[in-house]
């Protein structure tokens, strides 16, 4: 950890180092310290660095190599996964229960051991989500939340932060309309993080750091400004 750049919260929002100083081993790491305000964290987004930590860990900041993401007109769905979706099992919406949605993607799951989603974290997304960086889809049945995900668009980058499921393909097909309203509104990318045989599934592709900021250089403004987002209706 000696060659890490540790944060003090007074620091500008931008004092990140390079990503390209990031420890090969783990993979990504880049800063640790300072806080989860606003602007900090959306000066990590367009930077292509995102906090993942513990609870009782002070803020890690990462940006992995690769960097695993998701062209919206490469996504896949499976034939399963279409019959769910034209049997209208679900009613789908966004920015409904933000809330809601974040509190269940930090619930304690058997198949994780855990959560990384603190409750700073939770407290930092939902600020975020007031601003109008931070958005969430949700997928109900009978009234009652199925499923969802959310995550930060700035410019044309969505940048996904977790999604959960109460019920079968409940996640899926929230990413499924969240997609087809990106592509609606010429979103070019979504960033996934890290590389996951789920997401790879979905058709997610690994691509290299650089690549990956290059493409953030090209797709999110220099000014951070909230985003349009006009996904506010509902769609079975």
């Amino acid at each position: 950890m000696s060659d890490i750049r540790w944060l003090s919260s007074r620091d500008p929002a931008e004092a990140f180092p390079n990503p390209a100083n990031a420890l090969s081993e783990p993979n990504g790491l880049l800063a640790v310290g300072g806080d989860l305000a606003p602007e900090r964290l959306t000066a990590a987004y367009v930077h292509g660095i995102f906090p993942w930590y513990e609870e009782g860990q002070p803020v890690l900041w990462w940006s992995p190599d690769p960097r695993a993401v998701l062209f919206p007109h490469q996504l896949k769905v499976s034939r399963s996964l279409r019959k769910t979706i034209n049997k209208e099992t679900f009613e789908t919406t966004s920015d409904q229960a933000f809330a809601e949605v974040i509190s269940a993607c930090a619930a304690w799951r058997p198949d994780s051991g855990g959560t990384w989603i603190t409750r700073a974290m939770a407290d930092a997304y939902r600020e975020l989500h007031d601003q109008g960086y931070a958005h969430s889809v949700e997928c109900w049945r009978d009234g009652s939340l199925a499923g969802g995900l959310y995550g930060i668009a700035i410019g044309q980058v969505f940048f996904g932060e977790s999604m959960f499921s109460r019920e079968t393909d409940a996640s899926k097909v929230a990413l499924v309309w969240l997609i087809e309203h990106l592509i609606a509104s010429d979103y070019r990318l979504v960033d996934c993080q890290v590389p996951s045989g789920h997401l790879v599934s979905l058709g997610s592709c690994n691509i290299p750091r650089e690549e990956f900021l290059q493409l953030l250089d090209d797709l999110c403004p220099p000014l951070i400004t909230p985003g349009s987002w006009q996904f506010n209706m509902s769609s079975a």
